[in-house]
């Protein structure tokens, strides 16, 4: 039987995502074909109420968000790589707790990154991850559009909804 997850997510926008993509496809041509390079917004725990999650991101009125990052570092005892967000990222902190209100008394604490490449199918070498600190990463993503995306299991993720964010900057 197939299970299917469902996350919201931003996506990168193209002309940020120019070199992250291309190390995702180089070291990580699994991950790169299921999915875009992106920063997971809630997860699938976190979406049970999916109506009440809908209703808050049709009634979103927070403007765009941007996030700051920091240099590349490995994770899952080191078969890893991702770049993480700088500092608590409020905006993103807040933008999770208004999709989440009503559901999730107090959401945890999501520290937003992007994966370069994911363990579960890829493993970073130290001359892999040297090769990679060497690329220029972009510091400030700013995000204007939340996706809620499926996936089978195995199969690639599809956007089913997008969301814009209007108004004003968070």
């Amino acid at each position: 039987m197939m299970q299917k997850r469902r996350q919201l997510t931003l996506f990168i926008e193209e002309k940020a995502s120019a070199s992250i993509e291309k190390v995702r496809q180089a070291f990580n041509p699994e991950q790169f074909a299921l999915i875009m390079a992106h920063v997971t917004l809630c997860r699938e725990d976190e979406l049970q109420q999916i109506d009440k999650v809908m209703l808050h991101l049709a009634k979103l009125n927070v403007g765009s968000i941007s996030i700051d990052f920091a240099d590349v570092i490995r994770f899952s005892d080191g078969k890893g790589v991702l770049i993480p967000a700088t500092a608590d990222n409020l905006p993103f902190q807040q933008l999770r707790e208004k999709i989440l209100e009503g559901i999730i008394d107090k959401p945890r604490h999501h520290q937003p990154h992007i994966t370069l490449m994911h363990p579960r199918n890829a493993t970073c070498t130290d001359a892999i991850f040297e090769e990679i600190q060497k690329i220029s990463f972009p510091k400030k993503i700013q995000f204007g559009k939340i996706s809620l995306i499926e996936q089978e299991t195995g199969q690639q993720w599809s956007i089913l909804e997008e969301f814009f964010m209007k108004k004003n900057n968070m």
